[in-house]
């Protein structure tokens, strides 16, 4: 006797692996991963969403001390020199290197950024028991396309292999925007390990 086919909207496919698995109602406490590799598929609304606004926030408030706040000080002979993401950045702002200062700032600044604030406007009502806003799920569906085009972890990687050259020609000092960077960084990977985008994109559907 054939097995009748799952409706589509019971099952959920792992975003690591692929695997499906029979999507199922999780108590308060409960969370289900990826049987194949462990991927976290299904968390409680209520606490993943809170947790995810809260580190948004708090990557968004990193992001303006990362910027802003002096990244490195470089000394050579007696003299010195602090400079700030954006300072570095606004420094390719004139002529042929213009595009440079933009990209640098668009991918390691407004991108992040912007994905940060899309995720605490879809779950910021949510989180709250009230419906989604208006746009939600375009709002959400933005966030997730700009994930690949936030490079800050990408920025930090770069920036240390340059230190090693820079080193045995100067004496280099790290500011408080690179530890603001690595802070950031983690903050992020939180995030992502507390987002759920199947319990996002269902509550959005039920709202």
């Amino acid at each position: 006797m054939p097995v009748p086919p799952v409706p589509l909207d019971q099952l959920i496919a792992c975003p690591c692996c692929d695997a499906l698995h029979h999507a199922t109602v999780l108590g308060e406490t409960e969370r289900a991963a990826c049987v194949r590799c462990g991927t976290l598929l299904v968390t409680p609304r209520t606490r993943s969403f809170l947790h995810v606004i809260a580190l948004a926030f708090t990557a968004m408030i990193l992001m303006v001390g990362a910027v802003f706040f002096p990244f490195l000080t470089i000394s050579a002979k007696g003299l010195s020199h602090a400079s700030s993401v954006f300072e570095a950045a606004m420094a390719f702002s004139e002529g042929i290197l213009a595009p440079l200062s933009l990209a640098v700032l668009l991918v390691i600044v407004a991108m992040p950024t912007l994905r940060f604030a899309a995720l605490i406007y879809t779950l910021w009502p949510l989180a709250n028991g009230r419906p989604a806003w208006r746009h939600a799920a375009r709002a959400f569906r933005l966030a997730e396309e700009l994930q690949p085009w936030s490079m800050a972890e990408i920025f930090i990687i770069g920036t240390a292999v340059a230190l090693v050259k820079v080193a045995g020609l100067a004496s280099v000092s790290l500011g408080p925007a690179f530890w603001a960077f690595c802070a950031l960084i983690i903050v992020t990977a939180l995030k992502n390990a507390f987002m759920s985008k199947w319990t996002i994109w269902r509550a959005i559907e039920q709202s």
